[in-house]
């Protein structure tokens, strides 16, 4: 049995497999190694019923993941994958893997993540390469959950949301500033509770003010990550992740404004992640392929 793991900051998506058909779908939370311990990690895999009742017959384990760039921070995830899978082989990719693998076509592109947090890469079809970096919610994640939490947030403090997103955002949440300071300054996983608030933002997609502000940060962040690449107004560019997803329309506006063309628009990518490596899988076993 096969398992693919896809994992943001705030949630992963589990698919188990066997024999070219799926067995089970599950989700936990996201596991980021800048956060995360060994411990944790084990613990959440445990404590999910479905992966802990095929936590024996799983031989492989495909875990992509954000935070998954380094050899020492993947050995964090790898062994707390191995602690819940005692018989599988495990491997521990960068979650821009993932999103390279889950929406190439073909043909060379730039392919970026819109959800909790925000990067972007190019992938050939058989390098990835990195222009600028991630730098996290507290320096970067242009675009993401993240960054439209923190400017939801620091609107709603500063009294400038309009009146009627700021009714219902009281009515909702009934936060203050000493709550959301405790949150985001004495609190593990700030970037996962600003990035929270993206499904408030959601139930307002058509909103002026909110349109203005993710217009502003689709901008922002395809300035940086996306125009790094000489040839960004020749290729497609890929994007996975729930903001880019529910945000489509102004995403589109965004490229027409400036001259890139939007490929794919994956929200879960999984699925697709699942077919690269049922692919992959085929080639291995597959004599003539070799």
């Amino acid at each position: 049995m096969i398992a693919v793991a896809e994992s943001g900051s705030t949630k992963c998506d589990w698919l188990l497999t066997e024999n070219g058909e799926i067995l089970a779908e599950t989700h936990t939370k996201g596991f980021n190694p800048f956060f995360h311990s060994v411990e944790f990690i084990a613990e959440e895999l445990a404590g999910n019923p479905v992966l802990s009742a095929h936590a024996d017959k799983i031989t492989k384990v495909h875990f992509y993941g954000a935070g998954c760039s380094s050899e020492e921070r993947n050995e964090i995830v790898m062994r707390g994958l191995l602690k819940a899978f005692p018989h599988a082989a495990c491997t521990v990719g960068h979650d821009l893997h993932a999103a390279a693998y889950a929406t190439y076509t073909g043909e060379p592109g730039i392919v970026c993540i819109l959800g909790t947090g925000s990067n972007s890469c190019y992938y050939d079809g058989n390098e990835i390469t990195e222009v600028v970096p991630a730098l996290g919610h507290m320096l970067g994640d242009e675009g993401s959950g993240s960054w439209f939490g923190r400017k939801l947030l620091s609107s709603f403090l500063y009294h400038r949301l309009p009146a009627d997103i700021e009714a219902a955002f009281i009515k909702e949440y009934n936060l203050n500033k000493e709550e959301i300071f405790r949150r985001v300054y004495n609190m593990p996983g700030a970037n996962v509770f600003m990035a929270s608030f993206m499904r408030f933002l959601s139930g307002f997609k058509n909103h002026p003010w909110v349109e203005q502000l993710v217009e502003e940060g689709f901008h922002h962040f395809a300035e940086i990550h996306i125009a790094c690449y000489p040839n960004y107004r020749e290729v497609p560019v890929h994007f996975v992740g729930s903001v880019a997803f529910h945000f489509k329309h102004v995403l589109e506006r965004t490229a027409a404004q400036m001259g890139f063309q939007v490929g794919v628009i994956d929200a879960k990518p999984a699925y697709s992640l699942l077919r690269y490596h049922m692919n992959q899988e085929t080639r291995t076993n597959d004599p003539a392929s070799v």
